[in-house]
C-alpha cells in the first residue's frame, strides 16, 4: 500500500549517529519503497522558536541539507526543501491555530521541557510550534508521518487539529488524519559516555557522540575509548539489557548491520571488548565514514544545495498553496 510520508529536521547543526540512525536512515529506507511519496524538510521555521545566529542558521540549513543527500536521499524520487521557502506553512498555521484550542497545547510536555523553569520567558514560538508542525504535515495530506517517542504527543495534537477542522467545517475526510510511524528498534541512540543519557549535540564532550562529519580517526578513537563495563560480553538479552552502555553499543553495531540484536549477542559472546569494539570501529567507518566525506564535498558547492532547495521548494509550493487556497474555501474566505 502506498503512503505518502511528511518529515522534517531541524537545522541546528552537527548532526550525529544518533540523529542517523534515528531517522535519517529511515527515511532513505522509505523512499526505497517505489509506491511511496516522500518529502523530507528542513525545518528552519522551527529552529527560530530559539534565538539564532543568521550566518550560523544559514549555514546549518545547507548542512542538513548535505547529510539528507549524502545519506542518500534523491532529490529525483523525494521532494526535499526548506520550510522558510515556502509561505503556505505559515499561513496554514496560522488558520489552523485558531481551530486548535489552549487546552491542547497545554498539555505539550515538550514545552515545558525546553522551556525549563522560567517559561515566562520563551518565545510564543517554542509554545505554538506544535501547530507549524500540524500545517507542515496537513497541508501535503501526509498518510504516515516517522516520529520518535518524543514527537508521538504532537502528531496526536495533528489528528486533533484535522479532526476538529473536518468537523467544524462539515468536511469529512478533508484534512487527512496522519498515522506515527514509529522506529521499533535503535530508535534512542544514547551517549557514548553514559547509557542513560541519548545521544546529543548539546553534550559539552564531543566523545559522547559520533558525528557524522568525523573523520575515521575520530569514529575509531571515540569507540576506544566509549564508555563500558568490567563484565563479560552476555550471551542473552536479559543480562545484556541491565548494562545500559553496552546496550547501546550493541544497538549501534546492529542498526548498522541492520541485523538482528540476538544475532550480535550470538556473533561476540565469549570474545572480548577489544575484538567486539573493533567489530563496531569497522563497521562505522565502513558506513558513516563515505557520509562524511561526501557532506564535506556537497558543503563546498553552495549553489548545488540552494539549486536542491529551491527546486524541492517549487514542487512544495505547489502542493501546499493548493491546499492552503482549499482551506480558505473552507472557512469562506
Amino acid at each position: 500500500m502506498s503512503k505518502k510520508i511528511f518529515s522534517g529536521v531541524q537545522p541546528t547543526g552537527n548532526l550525529h549517529l544518533g540523529n542517523y540512525l534515528g531517522a535519517i536512515k529511515n527515511f532513505v529506507n522509505l523512499q526505497k519503497e517505489k509506491e511511496n511519496i516522500c518529502i523530507y524538510c528542513v525545518v528552519d521555521l522551527h529552529a527560530i522558536t530559539i534565538k539564532q545566529d543568521p550566518e550560523i542558521l544559514k549555514k546549518n540549513i545547507r548542512e542538513t541539507t548535505a547529510v539528507f543527500l549524502a545519506s542518500g536521499l534523491d532529490p529525483k524520487k523525494s521532494i526535499i526543501f526548506n520550510q522558510s521557502m515556502v509561505s503556505s506553512h505559515a499561513e496554514g498555521a496560522w488558520i489552523l491555530g485558531c481551530v486548535a484550542r489552549m487546552g491542547w497545547l497545554n498539555r505539550m510536555t515538550q514545552f515545558k521541557e525546553k522551556a525549563g523553569k522560567d517559561k515566562e520567558k520563551a518565545s510564543v514560538g517554542l509554545y505554538i510550534y506544535p501547530i507549524l508542525m500540524a500545517s507542515d504535515i496537513l497541508l501535503y495530506d501526509a498518510t504516515h508521518v516517522p516520529v520518535g517517542e518524543d514527537q508521538k504527543q504532537h502528531l496526536e495534537l495533528t489528528r486533533d487539529i484535522a479532526q476538529k477542522f473536518n468537523s467544524d467545517f462539515n468536511a469529512p475526510n478533508f484534512l487527512i488524519e496522519p498515522e506515527p510511524l514509529i522506529q521499533q528498534n535503535f530508535s534512542r541512540i544514547m551517549s557514548l559516555k553514559d547509557g542513560k543519557k541519548k545521544m546529543s549535540k548539546s553534550d559539552p564532550s564531543d566523545q559522547s557522540r559520533i558525528n557524522l562529519t568525523d573523520n575515521k580517526d575520530q569514529i575509531v578513537n571515540k569507540i576506544k575509548k566509549a564508555k563500558t563495563d568490567s563484565g563479560i560480553l552476555p550471551d542473552n538479552d536479559s543480562d545484556l539489557q541491565k548494562r545500559p552502555e553496552l546496550n547501546n553499543l550493541y544497538g549501534i553495531f546492529s542498526s548498522i548491520q541492520d541485523q538482528n540484536l540476538d544475532l550480535t549477542i550470538d556473533e561476540f559472546k565469549g570474545k572480548n571488548f577489544s575484538d567486539f569494539k573493533n567489530s563496531l570501529s569497522d563497521a562505522l567507518v565502513e558506513k558513516i565514514y563515505p557520509i562524511s566525506l561526501e557532506i564535506n564535498k556537497l558543503l563546498k558547492d553552495e549553489r548545488y544545495i540552494d539549486e536542491i532547495l529551491l527546486s524541492g521548494a517549487s514542487k512544495a509550493e505547489k502542493i501546499a498553496s493548493k491546499k492552503v487556497n482549499d482551506i480558505k474555501k473552507k472557512i469562506g474566505f
